[in-house]
């Protein structure tokens, strides 16, 4: 591998993903990334557990969610401990040959048209995020370069997506707090009452109905009142 060259593309990949608008973006840069940059890599996913399931985000071919749906439904693989931290780093080299860590994935995986696979756990100083899954169709694909280069890749995407992921809460807020201001302007304008009880009012409603306040908020600026 030409490292200087390697480095480079790192640079350049960094600024890329911290350049993304929304998380979708800078996933779907990273997956793409992956295939760009890593040698042997043909395809590439990022696996999720939300709410005790698996969601596969940004693949970059269908490989990587039949192999995620697999892992699922047999309830073991290697992005399944990468992703739970039983496995930060793991290196599958030919999933012809029989595996004593996941011998029913290895055997239906490559039936599947999986070679070999390489993972990374995507986290930092604060949060777990998930595993970047690396494939390719062919055995013995990735090199100890390829892991190096995976690793790296994997250490600046989990910042991009912590960041981004940040970024579209803090913007999501921004717009609830929007949404609630203009919520509590139609209920002082309509009832003729004050700031503090035009919010009591939607909080009351909130947990009357159960609901979250920037969702009553929506619905009073839709329909210019709280219905009922």
């Amino acid at each position: 591998m030409d490292w200087a060259r390697f480095a480079e593309q790192m640079a350049e990949m960094a600024r890329d993903l911290l350049a993304q608008d929304s998380v979708d973006a800078t996933l779907e840069r990273i997956t793409a990334r992956a295939v760009e940059i890593v040698e042997g890599c043909e395809a590439a996913g990022i696996l999720v557990f939300r709410d005790n399931r698996v969601e596969t985000l940004a693949p970059t071919d269908g490989l990587v969610v039949r192999s995620d749906q697999l892992q699922e439904r047999l309830g073991e693989g290697p992005c399944f401990d990468a992703a739970l931290r039983a496995q930060p780093v793991y290196r599958l080299q030919d999933l012809a040959e029989p595996g004593e860590r996941w011998p029913e994935f290895a055997g239906r995986a490559r039936a599947l048209g999986v070679g070999s696979m390489m993972g990374f756990l995507l986290y930092t100083g604060e949060e777990e995020l998930g595993s970047l899954n690396l494939y390719a169709r062919r055995p013995a694909a990735f090199t100890q370069g390829s892991e190096t280069a995976g690793w790296l890749l994997a250490s600046h995407a989990a910042v991009a997506f912590s960041s981004a992921r940040s970024a579209d809460q803090l913007q999501q807020a921004l717009a609830s707090r929007h949404t609630i201001g203009e919520a509590m302007g139609i209920l002082m304008e309509r009832l003729g009452v004050g700031e503090d009880d035009a919010f009591n009012l939607l909080r009351r409603v909130s947990q009357e109905r159960n609901m979250k306040l920037r969702d009553i908020a929506r619905q009073v600026c839709e329909s210019g009142g709280i219905d009922g």
